[in-house]
């Protein structure tokens, strides 16, 4: 059996993510997390995503008392309208969120015997925070061989990225190919009816489907 984790969060990439590890004839474990976000919507569709597929999954609730981030702090504003340039890291930056969401997959990983961890990272048509970027990938691979027993072993953990140099209208092509159902997936940092339509996942969101040609949102 070829096990792969994969990081879902229900939004768009994450989702596109699974199909494709689907694709690649992964047998895909998803990790949700719980980090005392916003709202619980994204994680209730996480769920269904990975229902639907009957993948396996784990909830894994991790409770950061510091926040320090305007997706955990209820008190901060949610940007909204702003240029989206990849070179100012805005407030919804949670501090080392994705060092901390791959060292479980990573620990999962290892104790299930997957060989690979898909993570949804996307680094052209993104809000700049810095784990999303090719570096800190590159960084943390090296961490894994000598970190973790099946690193120090020779039995390297994989982290693909396959998303990572793609724009939002080449990852939805390729969803679309993979028949992704983007009417169950949620990306909206607000946990309201429907999305918001002004933060920066919403926009880029929405842009990415303005530019694929035939697609109704």
């Amino acid at each position: 059996m070829n096990k792969a984790v994969v990081l879902l969060s229900g939004g768009l990439d994450s989702t596109t993510l699974l199909y494709y590890a689907r694709s690649k004839k992964f047998v895909p474990h998803c990790l949700i997390f719980d980090y005392g976000q916003r709202h619980k919507k994204e994680i209730r569709m996480a769920m269904a995503l990975a229902r639907k597929v009957k993948a396996t999954f784990d909830v894994v609730k991790i409770q950061l008392p510091w926040q320090g981030s305007s997706l955990l702090d209820k008190k901060m504003k949610i940007p909204e309208q702003g240029d989206i340039d990849g070179k100012n890291i805005p407030s919804t930056y949670v501090p080392a969120r994705n060092i901390i969401f791959l060292s479980f997959a990573l620990s999962c990983a290892e104790a299930i015997g997957a060989k690979v961890i898909f993570i949804g990272a996307n680094a052209v048509d993104y809000s700049g925070y810095p784990d999303c970027r090719p570096a800190f990938f590159d960084a943390y691979r090296k961490v894994i061989k000598t970190g973790v027993k099946t690193g120090v072993q020779g039995k390297n953990i994989e982290i693909q990225t396959p998303l990572l140099n793609m724009t939002k209208a080449q990852i939805i092509k390729m969803g679309m190919q993979l028949g992704v159902p983007y009417d169950l997936t949620w990306s909206c940092y607000k946990g309201g009816k429907k999305p918001c339509g002004v933060c920066d996942s919403c926009r880029l969101r929405m842009k990415g489907f303005k530019a694929v040609e035939g697609y109704i949102l």
